[in-house]
């Protein structure tokens, strides 16, 4: 029997290995191949051998050892990080997500809080069957919206077209540092 990569399994030693056993078991035969995805998947590249009978790198290089063009492109994003663009980009966007997050927090801790020590006033009321408790739990719901909205409008106004400009930047930036044609 063949592995996914063409090796053989159980090359004679235990059960598999024996022909006499796999042809009285009905096991199948060795022009199979075993299409296990994750078969070898912890020994792929040890011991391998390339076109020319040399052995192929197993492990990857250390951090330190990069080659120029990636420490290049590595720069760039640094330095793109560094911008005065991208930190404007990076304050609009906290500027609206921090304080967003800490009302509708307060909101849903208030929403909880009110109904495990308050069960009477969420009990109450207010129209037929609908009581607080529904109209706050509903509230839930709308605020989640509201605030959805919010923020793609907040986005789509005020960071989007400059967090575009930036990544059309980076992008050309990394192009020239690789010596790409584009």
């Amino acid at each position: 029997m063949q592995s996914s990569n063409g090796r053989a399994c159980g090359a004679g030693d235990g059960f598999e290995g024996s022909a006499e056993n796999r042809q009285d078991h009905g096991a199948p035969s060795r022009d199979m191949t075993y299409e296990d995805p994750w078969y070898d998947a912890l020994a792929s590249g040890w011991g391998e051998v390339d076109g020319t009978g040399a052995s192929v790198l197993a492990v990857p290089p250390a951090r330190g050892e990069r080659s120029g063009a990636q420490v290049r492109a590595r720069d760039v994003y640094v330095e793109v990080q560094r911008s005065v663009a991208f930190q404007e980009v990076r304050s609009r966007y906290r500027r609206f997500v921090v304080p967003g997050v800490a009302v509708f927090l307060a909101w849903y801790v208030g929403y909880l809080v009110t109904a495990t020590t308050a069960p009477g006033l969420m009990a109450r009321s207010v129209a037929g069957a609908v009581n607080v408790g529904m109209l706050a739990g509903l509230g839930q719901f709308l605020t989640t919206f509201l605030l959805t909205w919010a923020y793609a409008r907040h986005a789509r106004l005020r960071r989007d077209r400059a967090a575009l400009e930036l990544r059309w930047d980076t992008q050309e930036l990394t192009r020239e540092v690789r010596g790409d044609a584009s």
